[in-house]
């Protein structure tokens, strides 16, 4: 303790060990480094932070390795200085290799603002959804088929990444489908993963289109391992059906004057296009719409009071349009969900 004691006290209190101070300077090189070093330790954090400090630590140390050769002469200068250049290029060469790990496609880097971002989806679970894609993009010419109707099996999930597919059964046209919405979600959630389908559509390219597109089996399985990708994937397809309903609504406005709940395209087939009526036939199918559908309207209505009877010959049936459509109508649209919820079910739903 006491040789510590006097040991400080030297350094302290005597004259320094120096005889002599240098009257010149340093060179313009050993300057210049410690420029680059003050700037090096003014960095900040992050990816690009780190960039930034090792980017002039390293230019820094490479100068004080140029110090030492030149004017210092000494070799532990130069060997110092060239390790602690050295390990700043080998931190570069890491953060390098990491950016390009963590870097994903224009089109799903694109993707992932549009759609992922916005809900706060981590990127590495991100990564994962596209991992199972294999990362590959497909490609629609104009008026190239994606689906044809009753013929191409339900296999897979596909996103639409540009262009615009139009969709139509039996030759009419349904809706649209534009860039960052599913192509086949009805479908999807159509079927039970062990269950096997067919399309009910024909889907077909209007433009040049790009697309992903998720296997089945493959999306299937990684649903069932991560409960957050699950949990995704069904809030995006329900805000997707819901889209393709509102426009399927909207064309069955047009026709009747009043937006039904419909919930699935067969109610389309059985109503016709949305289009005015031009003359007698038109008149008629309607009749045998409404005439078809009176027994489900009688099986749904809950019982009335018996009106008085007429005393008259009853009035002939108006020909004007009626500003909201009659409970044959109601009725089929009410038959059609039931049957349509008691397919999907496997008959565990009867139509009531």
């Amino acid at each position: 303790m006491s040789a510590n004691g006097s040991t400080m006290r030297q350094l302290l209190w005597q004259d320094p060990v120096c005889s002599g101070w240098k009257q010149d300077l340093e060179g313009a090189v050993y300057h210049l480094a410690n420029c680059f070093l003050l700037l090096g330790f003014m960095g900040g954090s992050g990816v690009y932070g780190c960039f930034y400090l090792f980017g002039f630590l390293g230019t820094g140390y490479v100068c004080c390795v140029m110090w030492g050769w030149f004017d210092a002469c000494g070799l532990d200068i130069i060997l110092w200085s060239f390790l602690l250049a050295t390990a700043c290029l080998f931190q570069l060469a890491h953060l390098v290799y990491r950016l390009r790990k963590n870097t994903l496609p224009e089109e799903f880097d694109l993707l992932y603002k549009t759609l992922c971002l916005p809900l706060q989806v981590p990127l590495q679970v991100y990564k994962e959804i596209v991992h199972c894609c294999e990362e590959q993009v497909f490609t629609l010419a104009t008026e190239q088929t994606y689906a044809v109707e009753g013929e191409t099996p339900i296999n897979r999930l596909s996103l639409l990444l540009s262009g615009r597919v139009r969709v139509s059964q039996d030759g009419q046209f349904l809706h649209y489908i534009f860039p960052y919405q599913f192509m086949d979600s009805p479908e999807w959630e159509s079927l039970q993963p062990s269950e096997e389908g067919v399309f009910q559509v024909t889907l077909t390219a209007e433009t040049a289109c790009s697309y992903i597109s998720w296997p089945r089996k493959s999306l299937h399985l990684l649903l069932s391992k991560e409960r957050y990708i699950s949990r995704l994937f069904s809030a995006l397809l329900g805000y997707d059906i819901s889209e393709k309903l509102y426009a399927l609504n909207d064309k069955l406005f047009a026709k009747f004057g009043l937006r039904f709940d419909i919930r699935l395209p067969s109610l389309y087939h059985v109503l016709g296009p949305a289009a005015p009526d031009t003359g007698p036939e038109s008149e008629k199918d309607d009749e045998e719409v409404r005439e078809s559908a009176m027994p489900t309207s009688a099986q749904q209505t809950p019982p009335r009071s018996p009106l008085p009877a007429a005393s008259g010959p009853p009035a002939p049936p108006s020909r004007a349009r009626m500003s909201r459509p009659d409970s044959g109508v109601l009725g089929l649209v009410s038959g059609l969900w039931r049957e349509d919820v008691g397919r999907k079910d496997s008959g565990r739903i009867e139509t009531q």
